[in-house]
């Protein structure tokens, strides 16, 4: 059992090497779209009704096609696997244990062949960047849709690598190999050096048939060339003819980018920011997200993430008409504090507040759940 979010995230700084953890929990440049992230949901209020005898509330739905105990997916986490051995695996057994999809990074470190052996692909979906190289980019898919993986997340705000501002000062940026510095980080964190020295994976799984390097660090530096900065609509067009499945386009801000992802064709729609990890100095996610349901216009599932820390987050979001929620540190922290159960335990922990929550207003099932009244104030 977890007491918060926040209180796993200092259980992660403690296992993780200062550079690994910075890795995972900095944002871009100065990190005001990560905390903005955490604002824009702090600053809007419930209203809540009484007297509505909702005893046990229903929170089950659809995602992308996905049978969903509740509206929370696991976002992709890039090299998840450093976090715990075989954190991917870990990870994607534990939202299935908990009834909910688990989005496979294309950055993973552990294969989309490897974790589909181990897990249901049913309750699997792939995150793809599309890379300058459109054939490397076109096996992938095929190699996704091979292992029974019907529903792709195309991430789109990702065109270059901004600078982090932590990678920069611990030297994890345009790394070749561990300085004597990394290495130092990790004598002072035995527990996770022993098991990363006994995990093997010291490469991006995805990516080792396609010869990018020889471990992490010059794969990382491959992909930085790899992402193509010139993507445009005629490339999403060119997916959606590829991809036969579900196609969700995550990344999106702007309705009227929301209205083209429904032309083209994408089933889904995340409203995402990158966590703050892309362009600093932008808007959340939340903040744009009742304009993109409504451009969206019934036609695609709206899903946003950025900033969930609570299950009553998540029911902020569904009020204003997403479909769910995708969740990306709150788990990695767990992942890295307590492997498998400690994913778990954070969806557990956001079921239990969304089920809350749910109650605490009045609401019996997600059918409903847009009558929700929520205010804000003028600071």
């Amino acid at each position: 059992m977890i007491v918060s979010i926040e209180a796993l995230r200092l259980a992660a700084r403690r296992i993780l090497p200062r550079w690994l953890f910075d890795y995972v929990d900095g944002g871009a440049y100065s990190e005001t779209t990560m905390r903005r992230n955490l604002g824009a949901l702090a600053e809007r209020y419930f209203v809540p009704r009484v007297l509505r005898g909702v005893s046990r509330p229903n929170a089950r739905t659809t995602l992308f096609g996905h049978q969903q105990d509740v509206p929370v997916m696991l976002a992709p986490v890039g090299m998840a696997g450093m976090l715990s051995p075989q954190g991917e695996i870990k990870a994607a057994r534990a939202a299935a244990r908990q009834g909910v999809t688990a989005c496979l990074s294309h950055f993973s470190i552990v294969s989309v062949e490897d974790v589909a052996r181990v897990v249901d692909p049913v309750s699997l979906a792939f995150q793809l960047y599309i890379f300058r190289d459109r054939d490397l980019t076109r096996d992938m898919v095929s190699r996704a849709w091979a292992r029974g993986i019907r529903t792709l997340v195309v991430t789109v705000d990702t065109p270059v690598t901004p600078m982090r501002a932590r990678d920069a000062r611990n030297g994890f940026r345009n790394l070749s190999r561990l300085s004597a510095r990394h290495v130092g980080h990790m004598a002072l964190r035995p527990a996770w050096s022993w098991a990363a020295a006994r995990r093997g994976g010291r490469t991006m799984g995805n990516l080792d048939r396609y010869k990018m390097g020889t471990n992490l660090f010059a794969q990382a530096a491959t992909i930085a060339r790899e992402l193509d900065p010139d993507i445009g609509w005629h490339d999403l067009a060119w997916l959606r003819d590829v991809w036969k499945g579900k196609l969700v386009v995550k990344g999106v801000m702007l309705p009227e980018d929301t209205v083209e992802c429904v032309r083209i064709g994408a089933e889904g729609i995340v409203i995402s920011n990158h966590g703050g990890r892309q362009l600093d100095g932008a808007v959340a996610g939340f903040d744009v997200l009742e304009e993109n349901v409504r451009a969206a216009g019934g036609r695609a599932q709206v899903v946003v993430d950025g900033g969930f820390r609570y299950g009553s987050d998540v029911v902020k979001a569904l009020a204003l008409g997403a479909s769910g929620v995708m969740l990306g540190r709150p788990y990695a922290y767990g992942l890295a504090a307590d492997g498998e159960q400690g994913v778990v335990d954070v969806l557990e922990y956001f079921r239990q507040g969304i089920h809350s929550t749910m109650t605490l207003l009045g609401v019996g099932d997600l059918s409903v759940v847009k009558d929700i009244r929520m205010t804000s104030f003028d600071k």
